[in-house]
C-alpha cells in the first residue's frame, strides 16, 4: 500500500513538472509581448489630453500619406424678395480645402543579455514605461503645438488688487509681451471665449465647450466662486480624461502639458542700455563675437517695448545692438540703465500660459490605418546577433493634427502667480 502511494505521488509530481510554464515557451512569449504592449499604452494614454477632442480621419492603408479636408463656405442670406414670374440668378458653391500629411515618429532602447542577467530591476518593464511616457508626450505635444498656433487670441488684462484681494483696476493688454504675473485667468475671460465660440455658431462638445488648462493657470481661476469642482457636478457622469471642473458651459481638462510659452535666454544675460541713437543700442556690457551673432533675429524687450534685432556688434566693453525699427509712436525709447529682456514671451521674459477653449470640429487628427501607436519588442538574438547578446523594445506611430476651423477655437494667453518660475514645454 505504501509503495503504491509513493508511486502515485511520484506520478503526480511528474505530471505537475510537465506543465510548468516559463516565459521562454512560445505561448508565453506572446503573453509577455501583450503585457508589455499594455504597459506602454497605459503609460501613453494619460498624456494624450490634447488628442481627446479632435475629429479622427484615418487614412486607409495604401492610401498615401496626405489627406484632404474639404469644406464649403456658408451661403449668404437671401433677403431680396423674389419678383413674380422672374427666376433669380442662382448661387455658387465655394469649396476650400486643407491638406495634412502624416509623419512617423518613434524611439527604441536596446538591452544587452548581461543587463538581463545581472540587473536588479526588470529593465524591459522600465524601458517600456519610459517609452510609453515618451510616446504619449510626443504625440500630445505635436497636437498641442498645432492648436497653440490658432489665430483667435484673448490676452488677459492686468489686474490691480487691494490687500483684501478685491480688484480695483483692470488694464487691457494687447500683446503677449505685455503679460505679467498679474494678468491672470478670470471667469470673465472664460465667458468671453465661450461667447466668441457661440457667436461663430460653434457646436459644443457633448454638452459644453472644453478648455485645456495648465495647473498653474488653474490655480488662479479655481479660487473664484464661479468655479465648480468636478466632484460637485449635478450629474457626475462621463468625465473627460483629466477633467477638473467647469465655469458656465466650459468644462476644464487639466494637464501639465498645456502650452507654456517662455523665451529662451538671451545670448548674454544681465545686459543694460548705456545709450540709444538711430536704432542703435549701446550696451553697458561687452559682447563676444558668438554672442553678437546669436542676437540676430531675436526679439528683445526694453522698458516694455518690443524690438526685433537686425544685428549686433561685438566689443570687449560696450557691444551694440541694432534694431529694425524705432519704438512705436508714444512709446518710451531705450534709456540709460534700462534692462534688456527676451521679447518672445511675457513682460521681462516671464512665462505665458495658453488656455485653449474648443468647440466641436475645431481640429482633425489623422494616422494611417494600422499605423497608430505600436509597441515593438525584439527578443535576444534578433537581427545580426549570433550570440544572443541584444534585445530591444521600442515604439512608432504615424500622426498629424490640423486646425480645421479657426473660428471654433480660442486661445486665452495669461500670466500666473507661477509665471516667474515656470519653464517652456
Amino acid at each position: 500500500m505504501n509503495r503504491n502511494r509513493h508511486i502515485a505521488r511520484r506520478l503526480d509530481l511528474q505530471r505537475f513538472a510537465t506543465v510548468t510554464q516559463t516565459t521562454t515557451l512560445p505561448a508565453m512569449s506572446v503573453e509577455m509581448k501583450t503585457y508589455y504592449e499594455k504597459r506602454l499604452l497605459d503609460n501613453a494614454e494619460p498624456k494624450l489630453v490634447h488628442n481627446q477632442f479632435g475629429d479622427k480621419y484615418p487614412i486607409p492603408k495604401n492610401g498615401g500619406k496626405t489627406i484632404e479636408f474639404r469644406k464649403y463656405d456658408p451661403l449668404p442670406k437671401a433677403t431680396t424678395p423674389l419678383i413674380e414670374g422672374v427666376t433669380p440668378d442662382g448661387n455658387n458653391l465655394h469649396p476650400s480645402n486643407i491638406l495634412a500629411t502624416v509623419d512617423q515618429y518613434g524611439d527604441w532602447i536596446q538591452l544587452s543579455d548581461m543587463i538581463d542577467m545581472t540587473a536588479i530591476d526588470n529593465n524591459v518593464l522600465q524601458a517600456t514605461k519610459l517609452l510609453g511616457s515618451q510616446s504619449g508626450r510626443t504625440l500630445d505635444t505635436i497636437t498641442r503645438d498645432v492648436l497653440a498656433g490658432g489665430t483667435n487670441v484673448i490676452y488677459a488684462p492686468k489686474l490691480t488688487k487691494n490687500p483684501n484681494g478685491d480688484i480695483t483696476a483692470i488694464d487691457p493688454v494687447s500683446s503677449r509681451y505685455a503679460l505679467d504675473k498679474n494678468c491672470v485667468l478670470t471667469p470673465d475671460l472664460i465667458f468671453q471665449a465661450a461667447a466668441l465660440l457661440a457667436a461663430q455658431n460653434a457646436d459644443v462638445i457633448d454638452d459644453s465647450f472644453v478648455a485645456i488648462i495648465h495647473p498653474y493657470a488653474k490655480y488662479d481661476l479655481m479660487r473664484n466662486k464661479e468655479w465648480i469642482d468636478v466632484h460637485k457636478y449635478a450629474t457626475p457622469d462621463n468625465y473627460y480624461r483629466g477633467e477638473v471642473g467647469k465655469i458656465g458651459n466650459v468644462r476644464f481638462v487639466e494637464t501639465s502639458e498645456a502650452k507654456i510659452i517662455k523665451a529662451p535666454a538671451l545670448p548674454k544675460t544681465g545686459l543694460t542700455v548705456a545709450s540709444y541713437a538711430s536704432k542703435v543700442i549701446t550696451l553697458g556690457q561687452g559682447l563676444s563675437a558668438d554672442e553678437a551673432a546669436a542676437f540676430a533675429g531675436r526679439l528683445i524687450l526694453v522698458d516694455g517695448v518690443q524690438y526685433e534685432v537686425a544685428s549686433a556688434t561685438a566689443h570687449v566693453s560696450a557691444g551694440t545692438i541694432t534694431v529694425k525699427d524705432d519704438a512705436q509712436a508714444g512709446a518710451n525709447t531705450p534709456a540709460a540703465n534700462d534692462v534688456i529682456y527676451p521679447g518672445e514671451s511675457g513682460a521681462a521674459g516671464v512665462a505665458v500660459f495658453g488656455t485653449i477653449v474648443l468647440g466641436a470640429h475645431a481640429y482633425g487628427l489623422t494616422e494611417i490605418e494600422g499605423g497608430g501607436l505600436k509597441h515593438i519588442v525584439k527578443q535576444l538574438g534578433y537581427g545580426d546577433d549570433p550570440l544572443d547578446q541584444r534585445s530591444s523594445t521600442g515604439w512608432k506611430a504615424t500622426h498629424v493634427a490640423k486646425r480645421l476651423c479657426e473660428q471654433f477655437m480660442v486661445r486665452i494667453e495669461s500670466g500666473s502667480a507661477y509665471s516667474e518660475m515656470a519653464e517652456a514645454n
